[in-house]
């Protein structure tokens, strides 16, 4: 059996095994951070970079106290001791103009080789002080001795037990010195109208940058490559709808008017154009493929239940999918009194339903016995078969890829889609965005909703927003609390750091420590449960079983739960009526869409609602997009501010999933903010790719 460390040509296929040192072990660490080939290694970007050419002197490194590049010369022969508990302690002096101090390394005894009076090295490391003198505790070094230029950068990944930043760096070393990379993404006409080096080269760069101005240059190429992979997709999908039929649906002046009689309120003009805008795609010919955003509370439901009712009153099944069952049965509740009221019949389709329930529910839709069916990702079960299904409804529609909407529209044939978002989106990144899809967007608001008063506090008033939250929760209403973190992460700093300190971004930016440790959920509600012994505390995370996270938030629904603690999971669209107060805990991690969203959680109800922000020290552009936030209500303008300060990161963040899942791809490098440009620029090549290849 041939030996697979000696096979002649890697490639960018090869698997990760081919690399000396990466036994079936190693292998497995990789495994674990999702690399298994050489392009998988060399798609395993680096979070930061150790900023080793920023030289400054030894009493500016140890005056700021942040981890410093600095060159010294070695004082004396460096000398090893052993103290108590067996620990080998290897020291010397080390100067240069600015001063003199003490290099120590621990359990290294073999540096004592390396190291001699005289040579010049440079060092990387934190200054400390020890007694009277400063000192530097086993630091990185490099010897100055040699003909080649030190790198500047050093690159940091993110990690996994058992890998080090050194095995990494090294692993991925001996791959760019041995592969044959012929592989490149983007066509050559593509690259040069865009400026964009070769694949080759940016892999080379942004694992071994020279300087900042190469190092954006590879960064520039793939965020590129992942946004114009991404247009690829939505312009497919778009040339899927062009010319695809539909069953035609439309409705007499009478339906119109009974369906209006029977709303317990009047349309807003937003809602009436939106209606509208449905009607006549879904009278067309063809199939309609409609986007509806709105802001929270703006009153998207009721534009989706009238897609519903003209597909029953032309004797057609609809489907309705919610993200959740809670939001399922809140859907089922609302529209199922109101059809019943028009004539019509509503099934309720969710996981969580006893057998007979279940066997009668698909009974009633394989049959046709029921117009409407109102349920969770249970609708695209391969049990689940509809008499005669002709309109698709979404609802959060981030919370689902395209590839399950897809699976909802093939339970029927020439169908209508419609999903929907309370995301309120800037329209010209709507058009980039979700291409495949028309737009409609409910910009306003119905009359009398409630306005939330915004605040932005720091940990000064920790003691005060504890006692109005317990004040709250004791008058019978209901409190949200929003924390960034589950819990504590690991760190990606090895030797002793604790912090970002001496770390730079993609963009030679200093990578700063939160101002304030993060809050997490678990932590935070176990403190507070702790203290209000009297309240009953909640505690809800991505983490939990779908089942568990039901149960915590049925209990909230309820109101048995006065105070749930959560991350970003709480659903969107849920109406807790009772909810006053939301606080949201390091408010300067989230985008201002996803603050707005959050907001909306509260001020459903005829009592007067609270929104508190709380920032420890934010920094001045936080500060300002968080007044901004305290400012308006208005999702739209919300979302314009975000994209002028932020670019469109805060919508493909972690934050705002939606785009993102939208078109079932993950932006590792366009996360970064700053690159609507690009994204622009994408699209366009898209579009001349697709004119050029005649796909």
């Amino acid at each position: 059996m041939p030996d697979v460390k000696r096979e002649k040509r890697i490639t960018v296929s090869s698997p990760i095994t081919v690399i000396a040192g990466v036994g079936e072990k190693r292998a497995e660490l990789f495994g674990n951070l999702g690399v298994y080939t050489v392009g998988d290694l060399l798609r395993y970007f680096p979070r930061a970079y150790q900023n080793r050419g920023d030289i400054t002197s030894l009493c500016e490194a140890a005056m700021s106290g942040e981890v410093s590049s600095m060159i010294l010369t070695v004082g004396c022969e460096p000398k090893s001791v052993t103290v108590k508990r067996r620990m080998n302690l290897t020291k010397f002096t080390a100067f240069d103009e600015s001063g003199k101090c003490e290099v120590v390394f621990f359990n290294q005894p073999y540096v004592k080789q390396l190291f001699h009076q005289g040579e010049v090295y440079r060092f990387y490391g934190k200054v400390g002080r020890s007694k009277n003198m400063w000192s530097l505790s086993s630091p990185d070094f490099e010897s100055m001795a040699t003909s080649r230029a030190l790198p500047d950068f050093y690159a940091i990944y993110p990690l996994t037990a058992g890998l080090s930043q050194k095995i990494i760096r090294n692993t991925v070393a001996l791959a760019l010195a041995s592969v044959d990379i012929e592989y490149e993404p983007i066509p050559e006409y593509i690259r040069k109208e865009n400026s964009l080096i070769s694949f080759a080269q940016a892999v080379q760069i942004i694992h071994s940058p020279q300087n900042l101005k190469h190092l954006g240059e590879a960064r520039r190429y793939f965020v590129f490559e992942e946004l114009f992979n991404f247009a690829l997709k939505i312009a497919k999908n778009a040339q899927k709808r062009v010319g695809v039929p539909g069953i035609p649906l439309s409705l007499s002046d009478s339906d119109k008017r009974s369906f209006l009689k029977a709303l317990p309120f009047t349309l807003t003009e937003a809602q009436s154009r939106v209606i509208k805008e449905i009607y006549s795609d879904m009278a067309s010919g063809n199939a309609m493929n409609r986007l509806v955003s709105g802001d929270v509370g703006s009153g998207k439901t009721v534009c989706a239940a009238a897609a519903l009712y003209l597909a029953a009153k032309n004797g057609h099944q609809s489907a309705f999918m919610a993200p959740t069952e809670i939001l399922a049965l809140q859907h089922y509740r609302d529209l199922s009194e109101l059809f019943d009221n028009l004539g019509l019949k509503c099934t309720l389709l969710v996981g969580n339903m006893t057998r007979a329930a279940r066997t009668k529910a698909l009974a009633d839709i394989s049959s046709g016995e029921t117009d409407i069916v109102i349920g969770t990702h249970a609708l695209i079960s391969d049990n689940v078969k509809f008499s005669d299904l002709v309109l698709a409804v979404t609802d959060e529609q981030h919370r689902f890829g395209v590839g399950q909407r897809e699976l909802l529209a093939a339970k029927g044939k020439d169908m209508h889609v419609l999903v929907m978002s309370a995301t309120p989106i800037p329209r010209t990144l709507a058009m980039s965005i979700y291409g495949d899809l028309d737009h409609s967007a409910v910009d306003m608001l119905p009359p009398g909703r409630q306005k939330v008063s915004t605040f932005l506090v720091d940990e000064g008033y920790r003691e005060r927003l504890k006692g109005f939250m317990h004040k709250q929760a004791l008058e019978g209403h209901q409190v949200y609390v929003v924390c960034p973190s589950i819990e504590g992460s690991a760190s990606d700093i090895e030797d002793g750091e604790t912090s970002t300190s001496g770390l730079v971004d993609f963009f030679g930016n200093k990578l700063e420590a939160p101002s304030s440790r993060l809050k997490n959920a678990t932590e935070y509600a176990e403190k507070l449960s702790a203290e209000f012994s009297d309240i009953e505390i909640g505690c809800l995370h991505g983490r939990m079983p779908p089942a568990e996270k039901d149960a915590v938030m049925s209990d909230f629904v309820s109101g048995k739960i006065k105070i749930l603690v959560s991350t970003t999971v709480i659903e969107v669209g849920v109406n807790v009526p009772t909810a006053t107060l939301m606080v949201i805990e390091n408010a300067e991690r989230f985008g201002l869409s996803q603050l707005h969203q959050l907001r909306g959680r509260v001020g459903r109800g005829k009592d007067k609602s609270w929104c508190i922000f709380v920032s420890d020290n934010p920094g001045e552009q936080s500060k300002k997009r968080l007044d901004s936030l305290c400012a308006t209500t208005d999702g739209y303008r919300i979302a314009e501010a975000d994209l002028a300060i932020r670019g469109p990161g805060d919508f493909f963040s972690s934050s705002g999933r939606d785009l993102r899942q939208h078109g079932a791809l993950e932006f590792r490098m366009a996360d970064l903010c700053d690159d609507i440009e690009l994204l622009y620029k994408a699209f366009d090549a898209a579009k001349k790719l697709f004119e050029k290849e005649g796909l």
